[in-house]
């Protein structure tokens, strides 16, 4: 696995793959890479002139590329649901679905359109409601993989039952830690479900060390002590969102990427370089709070993996 890299993808013609938040940063950079390798690829996002310019950006470099862009919003179950019907009336099997998009830090408190904490409800179970309406066709892909966005603030991540909406007291940080977390044991549960069911996904988890994107200026902000700080640190510490985003082609991609896996930068702390395996803190790994999280997931969202996959 040494210094993989997107040379060292398979090929991808005939597969198809849905990537949120792929307007930009770290999903776009996927989204490049999985149509240079042949995918037909689900570019989706909250901002239909930012997709429009993206498929452009991509058609530019890859004049044949097939590409398209569908508007998904993941702090609204609605439109959640929405996508996933429309994927279904044009599509029979998804063969790669990859949850990317996030939220970060926001400095207030603020509610998706079902009145979840924005980064909970965006980051996760918007995510969690996505995966489960696809069901159905990732059931019928070939060699089906869902690869879980998380990151190294899951480290320090709890999953806090008594408050999962951050209403009694909103810290930014540690809501989005929770969020992250809630992404990594996602993962790590969906797999477990998959195999007990026979459901044929291989699910697993990256995160992309500290890639400079737009996700912290779009969280807390240019004015905040983090962002300061880490403007100063970036060169030194950081790396491009190309790099940050080959975790996940690897999760995606490679024949060597295992189920229940998680991948990260091979550096310092796991900040950045190629990526490898990554370490899963044990709260991630807790298999009593991931059945817990599952089913509340189910009954905030209203969506049931086991009824979907009944019906189909």
């Amino acid at each position: 696995m040494t210094g993989w890299s997107t040379a060292d993808i398979p090929r991808q013609r005939g597969r198809t793959a849905v990537i949120t938040g792929a307007t930009g940063g770290l999903g776009y950079e996927t989204a490049l890479a999985l149509a240079r390798a042949g995918a037909n690829v689900v570019l989706t996002g909250r901002n239909g002139a930012k997709g429009q310019d993206a498929l452009a950006r991509i058609r530019a470099q890859l004049p044949d590329a097939a590409v398209i862009y569908e508007t998904l919003d993941l702090a609204s179950l609605a439109s959640v649901a929405d996508f996933a019907a429309r994927f279904a009336a044009s599509h029979d099997a998804l063969d790669l679905l990859i949850n990317n998009a996030a939220v970060m830090a926001l400095p207030k408190r603020q509610v998706t359109s079902d009145g979840f904490e924005m980064q909970f409800g965006t980051n996760y179970l918007g995510h969690y409601a996505l995966t489960a309406h696809l069901l159905p066709q990732l059931c019928r892909g070939q060699n089906t993989r869902v690869v879980n966005l998380s990151s190294l603030a899951h480290r320090t991540g709890a999953i806090n039952f008594a408050d999962l909406q951050s209403q009694r007291a909103y810290v930014p940080w540690r809501a989005y830690c929770q969020s992250k977390l809630a992404m990594l044991m996602f993962a790590l549960e969906l797999q477990r479900r998959s195999a007990r069911n026979g459901w044929g996904i291989m699910s697993n988890a990256a995160h992309p060390g500290y890639a400079r994107t737009e996700l912290i200026p779009n969280g807390p902000g240019t004015d905040s002590l983090s962002w300061r700080l880490g403007r100063y640190l970036q060169p030194f510490m950081s790396h491009s969102a190309a790099a940050g985003a080959l975790p996940t082609l690897f999760a995606a991609t490679s024949p060597a990427a295992e189920p229940g896996g998680y991948y990260g930068p091979d550096w310092f702390y796991e900040l950045k370089g190629p990526p490898v395996p990554a370490r899963i803190m044990p709260q991630a790994r807790d298999t009593v709070v991931a059945e817990q999280l599952w089913d509340v997931s189910a009954m905030l969202t209203g969506v049931s993996f086991d009824q979907i996959a009944t019906a189909a």
